[in-house]
């Protein structure tokens, strides 16, 4: 991956976007898209488009990551200047206690630190207790009720305030990984793909709103009309020392991009997928989804009359939380396995299964 790619990953990485919030990343990865694609558009939902416009037009393929990320929410400001939240998105709210947050504010980012009783006050009897959201708090510091409303609302939203980390080995550690690597690697692809126009027009989407509502999915895939679909998300990477992987699957990182069979996925797509993956050198694991896949494919493979959909994701530790971490080979080998698919792509392409 060149300077150029990485220098925009951890820019799209560190601008904060949770759902429903998502303006700021999705302006940096439009900005980004403008540099090489013939058409580059925001939707009023707030997804955004890349598009390159095919030798022949058809078929119509979407690369959709969503941009969104977890975050919280203020859902009250009490007479001393505390602010009382809830989740957007999934978390474990042990992950939250003694976090630094950032919050996007009336006049700009605001921070705080999410505060819980220190544990010399708690009793014994408690300690062991689980932490729940409804007894943490954010503390920016305020006096009083009338100075934190001068900086944030009731509806005010925001992210944990955690930055990009290089890391040995080709990997990277920050919050937002999920998902905003999958909208990163979508456009890595179109950008890839831009280099030798395939035949097949392509729409890169960064989606909106995946972690609460499926929102993007489902009005980008109405919007656009695709035949076929490619949903970039992240998957649990099992090489860690808690991991089940007789439940979860043999995922590693730097193992290559994860392919899902089963649920929301066309046979037809994963089996091309497989083949080309091992007609190109790519390496790549499989993991089972015999039910719902948790990713935008869910309502994607819905759209219309149906859309031939398959899953790739990238393998991840410690999802949900400040310090997820990838290898970024995963990334580029799911990039130029997606553009590999794309190319086979031509007007006659049946992704009928029979």
């Amino acid at each position: 991956m060149n300077e150029r790619s990485i220098t925009f990953l951890k820019r799209l990485l560190g601008v904060p976007g949770p759902s429903g919030d998502e303006v700021g990343p999705a302006r940096v990865w439009r900005e980004e898209a403008m540099t090489f694609a013939d058409e580059v558009r925001a939707d009023v939902r707030g997804n955004s488009y890349a598009v390159l416009n095919g030798a022949e037009g058809a078929p119509r393929v979407l690369l959709a990551g969503h941009i969104d990320e977890i975050g919280l929410m203020i859902t009250h400001v009490d007479d001393e200047g505390y602010l009382w939240f809830a989740p957007i998105g999934g978390w474990d709210p042990q992950v939250l206690v003694g976090q630094r947050v950032r919050l996007l504010g009336k006049q700009g980012d605001v921070l705080g630190v999410i505060g819980k009783k220190a544990i010399h006050l708690i009793r014994p009897d408690e300690r062991d207790k689980a932490s729940k959201i409804e007894d943490l708090w954010i503390d920016i510091g305020a006096r009083n009720r009338d100075e934190a409303l001068a900086h944030v609302r009731v509806g005010t939203a925001g992210v944990i305030d955690a930055p990009v980390y290089d890391f040995p080995n080709g990997r990277i550690v920050s919050r937002s990984i999920d998902n905003r690597i999958g909208a990163f690697t979508v456009l890595e692809a179109l950008r890839l793909l831009a280099q030798a126009r395939p035949v097949a027009t392509v729409a890169a989407v960064a989606t909106v709103q995946e972690e609460i509502t499926f929102a993007g999915a489902y009005t980008s895939a109405f919007s656009f009309a695709p035949q076929a679909a490619i949903v970039v998300d992240v998957t649990h990477a099992t090489d860690h020392p808690d991991a089940n992987k007789r439940r979860s699957g043999d995922v590693k990182l730097g193992g290559g991009p994860v392919l899902s069979r089963g649920s929301a996925g066309s046979p037809v797509v994963f089996d091309m997928l497989v083949g080309l993956a091992e007609r190109e050198g790519i390496p790549y694991a499989v993991e089972a989804n015999p039910r719902a896949t948790g990713t935008d494919a869910d309502a994607i493979h819905l759209s219309r009359g149906g859309v031939a959909t398959g899953i790739i994701s990238i393998p991840n530790r410690y999802m949900h939380s400040p310090n997820e971490m990838i290898a970024l080979s995963d990334v580029e080998n799911a990039a130029k396995l997606i553009a590999a698919f794309v190319r086979e792509m031509a007007p006659q392409t049946d992704f009928t299964p029979r």
